[in-house]
């Protein structure tokens, strides 16, 4: 009566590990967006210091302005970042994961048998006659009276 009722949603273990790995991609691909949106505004604002301000124009290492290595070296780092997300994560993601430990547990298993038979065939067991049970009759039966 005046007790609530918890409306506690059970969600069995494949649907909450489901959830998670659905949390954990979308997390993965907003910090994705995130650092493209950080890296445009960066190149942008590189050109600007090198460019409209002018600071260090006479700086340009292996033959460019400065800027220029710059955005190459950070774009590198964003496509490295890309393919982590999309390239990589769909190879060796939780699918990969999951039949890479099936398979190392089926071949640990197979090479157990494997050794169990070795020992068998090698350290056979001595077989063990089955005794009978003795069956005594007590040595004073008792008297009916």
């Amino acid at each position: 009566m005046f007790s609530k009722k918890k409306n506690a949603s059970k969600l069995d273990s494949e649907q909450r590990e489901l959830y998670e790995n659905a949390r954990k991609r979308t997390i993965q691909k907003r910090r994705l967006f995130q650092h493209f949106v950080i890296y445009l505004i960066g190149a942008i604002l590189l050109i600007i210091i090198n460019v409209v301000i002018g600071y260090r124009e006479d700086f340009t290492p292996f033959g460019y302005d400065w800027f220029v290595i710059a955005v190459l070296a950070w774009t590198f780092l964003f496509l490295i970042h890309l393919m982590n997300v999309f390239v990589i994560n769909s190879f060796m993601g939780r699918e990969w994961q999951q039949r890479t430990i099936e398979k190392l547990v089926r071949k640990q298993k197979d090479r157990i048998a494997e050794m169990q038979q070795k020992v068998d065939r090698d350290y056979p067991l001595p077989h063990i006659k089955e005794e009978q049970p003795i069956i005594t009759e007590p040595k004073n039966p008792p008297l009916n009276s």
